[in-house]
């Protein structure tokens, strides 16, 4: 007999596939039980029902492979705990190269497996042919063994996930279709729901929700203001008849070269694949409400796959099939799943979007999101959140220019500093096509210069931009250099409560004066990093909050979130007003910065202007805020101009010639170079709201003066002291690499991993920053590419110690 609906619960989650399912059984676990799980037919007949039951922990990431290694512990556990079978076990995997330049990849990812105490190793094309005998490999450069890679029967999965919810308390309800979330000023208070076969709709009153629908889960999210970027995409596979002889276990084979992956479930063999110009699939079309959905066989899409699987592996072709699987599965704009609580709609929480790895997923994503719903913690992973989510990539339009090659993504060359090339063109900045020689990339949907010069190659050992990039820097030295900044968030707080409000989210003391420009960090309550901030006084009630362009959501959301919640509490009056695509931005860097500045601007006398200090100057007639401050190490200012008029002012700061005396430009990767040498950090890659200020080494933008939130958590880490904390080093003697999640050894033995890195070429040294154990002390080494390289910890960052190039003799 069907259970009643009731009338409330504490967190209801839509959804009924693995993710939704992932994430009852752990809020079970972790004591929450007053949930209710919906699914509209009936358990895993979404897309879990027919996923290929893959399980692979290693990832492209360090905090990623984190979040995916946790199935493998789980789901050896899960049936003993639940009583259910889940069909796991461990095979093992080979990932198999078919050039040099994956072989270098290969390695990175063994290392930063390493890392998460995997155990992967490089092997030789003849024992891949020992793993799987008449296996053809004589094209192969090598491959990659994980031992940790196994299979699993997901509807196995989805069972025992809801055999142990059910025996905790958790109420998980078929054939119930949830039609829409109730709102009240800014926070989600409810579900409506009807019987999915008809019947009278109701309300379920919650404090949060999880839209767990996959494919559908736009349905919960478009109604709302939640920008999804969730596609539906035709997802095909094959599995033969049984054949015999078959290695016991076979290994997960994973043919990069090529985009497909074999497995075996006793004696079939399964084929499936992850291809270029992927079929598009509507949930809203006329078979979008089908349980256990297949649809029509297409070998014209599968047949290349199929036909190099053959290749590779001879026996698929000696043996029947015995059923061509095509069913639906979401997948987003940049291949990563979509987890959190939307910016702007509180107790609206997501998990979705999970491009066919949802299986390994659930686990990980089962726990954290247990975690952020009870504690209101959130994990380190932005790669993941919806926070990074642009409300124009969650355009339909886009993502179906994305698709095609957002789905191939998968096993492609995942080249550094890869840039996307179907969907570009979503916002241009008012100098673009005045950046002469530009090689554009996109940032957060902007398009930006990347170097000056020509187009080159892509290449994994040395980049075949950095000799463009080095003359940039050399020009900038030399002389002046225009930067686009114009992606930066950029947000106006003002209002009679402005400054307590910010006193309360920043570490810094902000009651400065007027036009005084404050680097600082919003915390939250354990002291974690939230964002890296520029703060500029405009007045006494109204202050300029500038960010990095990826988090220009996160952060205004946050600063929406608070404002609102702290003025219910105390009665504030604050606003947050989004100003980042009304202004462009200009960097003006060099040491003839100020001459440039001085012959267009008025007033002209810059040298009233002190470091850190900003005020109104109008550029050729054209009002703009000049703000002196420097993230490459130069005397310089960074030019806030209304749209408008940006383009003017452009042309008249590059009247004189470009390249022939008048300024230089600077690229995007130039400028990371040069803040590598002035040791600056940057959010998402070397901090995040794990990383305290003071394991960040910024303990000196702390006001301690001041009551912020997340002081005494701060306070008390100082009393005790840090156990690891963020350094730079320099490699000693060579120009490696040096991206990020690299191993770093003292004494031969690991203490921590790079969290980026660059190389410098104001001071011709390879430079990372690292979190570390604070104490090491001993002989440093960095693994690269399967290379150790010695390090050298610096004490001070490399270029300009002092800061005397950002501030000349006779200036403040």
């Amino acid at each position: 007999m069907a259970r009643e609906l009731p009338t409330t619960a504490e967190i209801v989650i839509v959804g009924g596939g693995v993710i939704g399912l992932g994430i009852a059984y752990h809020l079970a676990e972790a004591g929450c039980t007053d949930v209710v799980v919906l699914e509209r037919h009936s358990l895993t007949s979404g897309t879990s029902w027919h996923a290929a039951g893959i399980v692979g922990p290693l990832r492209a990431t360090y905090d990623l492979t984190l979040l995916s290694r946790y199935a493998a512990e789980l789901f050896s556990d899960l049936e003993s705990l639940t009583g259910q079978a889940t069909g796991y076990k461990r095979t093992g995997g080979l990932w198999l190269a078919g050039r040099p330049e994956r072989m270098v990849e290969l390695e990175r990812t063994r290392a930063m497996g390493d890392l998460a105490d995997l155990h992967a190793r490089i092997v030789t094309p003849d024992e891949v042919a020992e793993r799987v005998p008449g296996m053809e490999v004589g094209d192969l450069a090598g491959a990659m063994w994980v031992d940790e890679d196994g299979q699993a029967d997901a509807t196995g999965v989805c069972m025992a996930y809801a055999a142990g919810a059910r025996r905790a308390g958790v109420a998980i309800h078929e054939g119930v279709t949830a039609t829409g979330v109730v709102v009240d000023d800014g926070r989600v208070v409810g579900i409506d729901v009807v019987p999915t076969a008809g019947g009278d709709p109701s309300t379920i009153g919650c404090r949060a929700m999880v839209n767990a629908a996959g494919v559908w889960s736009r349905r919960l999210g478009d109604p709302v203001g939640v920008a999804l970027p969730v596609q539906g995409v035709q997802h095909m596979y094959v599995v033969t008849e049984g054949t015999d002889d078959l290695p016991e276990p076979f290994p997960i084979v994973r043919d990069l070269e090529h985009c497909y992956y074999l497995k075996s479930d006793a004696s079939q063999l399964l084929v499936g694949g992850f291809e270029f110009d992927a079929k598009a699939w509507d949930p809203e079309g006329p078979d979008g409400d089908t349980p256990f959905l297949e649809m029509d066989e297409d070998w014209d899409q599968f047949g290349p796959v199929m036909e190099a699987a053959i290749r590779r592996y001879p026996t698929l072709g000696e043996t029947g099939l015995r059923f061509f699987m095509n069913g639906p599965e979401s997948f987003t704009h940049d291949t990563a799943q979509v987890i959190g609580e939307a910016p702007d709609l509180e107790g609206y929480f997501v998990a979705t979007g999970f491009n066919s790895l949802g299986l390994t997923a659930s686990a990980g994503v089962g726990k954290v999101m247990a975690e952020w719903l009870t504690t209101g913690v959130a994990p380190d992973q932005f790669g993941l959140d919806i926070a990074r989510v642009d409300p124009l990539q969650a355009g339909r339009d886009h993502l179906r220019e994305r698709l095609q090659e957002a789905v191939g993504e998968h096993f492609s060359m995942h080249w550094p500093f890869k840039q996307i090339t179907a969907g570009r063109g979503l916002r241009h900045t008012p100098f673009h096509g005045r950046w002469t020689g530009a090689q554009y990339g996109a940032t957060a949907t902007w398009e930006r210069p990347l170097w000056f010069g020509d187009p080159v190659e892509p290449d994994n050992v040395a980049p075949r931009w950095w000799p463009m990039a080095e003359a940039e820097v050399a020009a900038m030295v030399d002389g002046v250099a225009l930067i686009e900044l114009t992606p930066f968030a950029k947000f106006d707080v003002t209002g009679p409560d402005a400054l307590a409000l910010l006193q309360w989210l920043c570490v810094s003391d902000l009651d400065v004066p007027v036009g005084a420009a404050t680097y600082t960090q919003m915390a939250n309550d354990r002291g974690g990093i939230e964002a890296d901030l520029t703060v500029v006084r405009r007045g006494p009630d109204e202050f300029r909050v500038t960010d990095g362009a990826p988090t220009r959501w996160r952060t205004g959301g946050r600063l929406r979130r608070m404002a609102h919640r702290l003025g219910q509490a105390h009665g504030w009056s604050v606003s947050v007003t989004d100003l980042t695509e009304d202004e462009a931005v200009l960097g003006v860097m060099g040491p003839r910065s100020a001459e440039l500045l001085a012959a267009h601007a008025d007033p002209g006398d810059l040298d009233a202007f002190g470091f850190g200090t900003s005020r109104t100057v109008a550029i050729d007639g054209v009002e703009a805020t000049a703000t002196r401050i420097s993230y490459v190490g130069e005397l310089g200012w960074e030019l806030s101009i209304p749209g408008a008029g940006a383009a003017r002012a452009f042309d008249a700061l590059v009247a004189e010639g470009n390249g022939s005396g008048g300024p230089s430009f600077l690229g995007l990767y130039a400028m990371d170079a040069c803040r590598h040498e002035k040791g600056y950090r940057h959010w998402g890659d070397d901090l995040g709201p794990l990383d305290t200020v003071l394991e960040a080494g910024l303990g000196f933008t702390i006001g301690w003066d001041v009551d912020f939130l997340g002081r005494d958590a701060l306070a008390a880490q100082k009393e005790v002291g840090i156990t690891h904390r963020l350094r730079q080093f320099a490699v000693d003697g060579a120009h490696p690499l040096v991206l990020h999640d690299e191993p770093v050894f003292c004494d031969g033995v690991v203490v921590g991993r790079t969290t980026s890195g660059a190389r410098g070429f104001r001071t011709g040294r390879t430079l990372c920053l690292a979190d570390v154990e604070v104490d090491a002390d001993g002989e440093f080494e960095v693994l690269v590419a399967g290379v150790r390289h010695p390090l050298e910890r610096l004490v001070r960052p490399p270029y300009d110690p002092t800061g005397s190039r950002m501030r000349p003799e006779g200036q403040t």
